[in-house]
């Protein structure tokens, strides 16, 4: 479980967060949606520690995290997995280095049980036998996958992933949604993601908060965002026509349901 109260988080004279607060519960998606500017990925730094907030607390599992000192964060540092935008693959190791990398800094695993650990990982993302490979030999979407078994490595009770469709085409979007959320299943972790993927945010969206202004505008299922009269939230949503297409669907089918 994860709670944020009250952040804030302001850069210079530019006020970016204005007050958040969110519960975020284990074993289920969650996605932080918003156009640019909104403050999704600074939200999201914000609640590993990567953004001190101004004002407010981030509590995992009930542990004021705010307020702990660098080295009181590292038990709850061992349990996070993060998956970066640009996936933060080190160019000059290979794949198997660095899934290995982490393990290095938070475990005390000989070599042999850290392969194992990094083979494991590797063969659950589907990339067996790419341990010899480096980031430049890797597609995108394999680049992601990478990324996922480094976040997984530890085996994390919290799994957060920024953008994590960011530069893939739609049918390896989906596979990284559908590996997400079988991820989120096994290990019952508190899985966050920020995206602007309107196909995650209603394949994969458990709970999604929309960002407006810095402010928490709506939140709720993605099966509730059909439903919303949220004027912000539909001008976001609605922007392609396949999104249009479902909000008419869902408005013509409650009609015809209230008419039975």
């Amino acid at each position: 479980m994860i709670k944020i109260e009250n952040i804030h988080k302001s850069f210079g004279s530019n006020e970016v967060l204005k007050g958040i607060s969110a519960d975020f519960e284990p074993g289920k998606v969650s996605l932080i949606i918003g156009g640019s500017g909104s403050g999704k990925s600074t939200l999201l730094k914000c609640m590993v520690g990567l953004h001190e907030p101004n004002e407010g607390k981030v509590f995992f599992d009930e542990e004021d995290f705010t307020s702990m000192d660098f080295e009181h964060r590292i038990p709850i540092r061992k349990d996070i997995g993060m998956l970066f935008q640009n996936s933060a693959l080190f160019d000059s190791m290979t794949v198997e280095e660095n899934i290995i990398f982490t393990l290095d800094m938070f475990t005390d695993m000989s070599m042999s049980e850290k392969r194992d650990r990094a083979n494991f990982c590797l063969d659950r993302v589907n990339l067996k036998n790419t341990n010899r490979l480096y980031p430049s030999e890797l597609s995108g979407g394999m680049k992601k996958r990478v990324g996922i078994a480094r976040a997984i490595s530890m085996s994390p009770k919290y799994l957060f992933c920024d953008e994590p469709n960011s530069g893939l085409d739609p049918a390896t979007s989906i596979l990284i949604d559908e590996l997400i959320k079988e991820l989120t299943d096994e290990y019952k972790c508190t899985t966050v993601v920020v995206t602007h993927d309107m196909n995650s945010v209603m394949g994969i969206g458990d709970y999604v908060l929309f960002l407006y202004g810095g402010e928490k505008y709506w939140e709720g299922a993605n099966k509730e965002i059909l439903q919303s009269e949220a004027e912000a939230l539909n001008d976001f949503v609605f922007a392609s026509p396949l999104m249009q297409a479902a909000k008419e669907i869902e408005k013509k089918n409650r009609r015809n349901s209230q008419s039975d």
